[in-house]
């Protein structure tokens, strides 16, 4: 089963995949409400604008794992996005990516290796992970680099489509 293939549910409670979104570069980001990273949703929402009409799409997972700092209902995390970031990428529901629960997508995810080399868990919130338009896993960033740092930019403009 391909990264595509496996069912999700949208933050509204409905059901998905990311295969809603073949053909498009994605950049899958684990979030959270209540992190020292979670300013890094202003640099997601600027990427997201900047190249949704090239073939791409910031998707986001809340994940609660990483200190309880996304502990809210789906509507609260909606809430929070949309008023504090103003958020328009899609998001997914709470999932897990670490641990026994870890969610497939992330199992998926996970088995790419950062610049260094390092694949396996998830550090932190706003883990992020290039999916090119064909559903390979194209990037793997960790939870410090910025959204708008020069590599991730240069990495979402080599996968975007056409």
């Amino acid at each position: 089963m391909g990264i595509y293939d496996i069912p999700l549910t949208t933050l509204a409670g409905q059901p998905g995949s990311l295969g809603d979104f073949a053909g498009k570069a994605l950049l899958v980001v684990n979030v959270a409400s209540k992190c020292g990273l979670t300013p890094q949703y202003a640099g997601l929402e600027q990427l997201h604008e900047r190249y949704a009409d090239r073939g791409f799409s910031v998707v986001g997972f809340p994940c609660n794992q990483f200190g309880g700092q996304e502990p809210g209902s789906a509507e609260e995390i909606q809430e929070f996005c949309s008023a504090t970031y103003g958020v328009t990428f899609p998001m997914f529901a709470k999932i897990e990516v670490n641990g026994p629960g870890r969610h497939p997508v992330y199992a998926e995810l996970t088995e790419t290796a950062d610049a260094d080399g390092t694949a396996g868990d998830i550090q932190w919130n706003f883990e992020k992970f290039l999916v090119a338009p064909d559903g390979r896993v194209a990037g793997r960033f960790r939870p410090r680099v910025e959204p708008t740092d020069d590599a991730v930019v240069a990495a979402i403009e080599a996968q975007l489509p056409g």
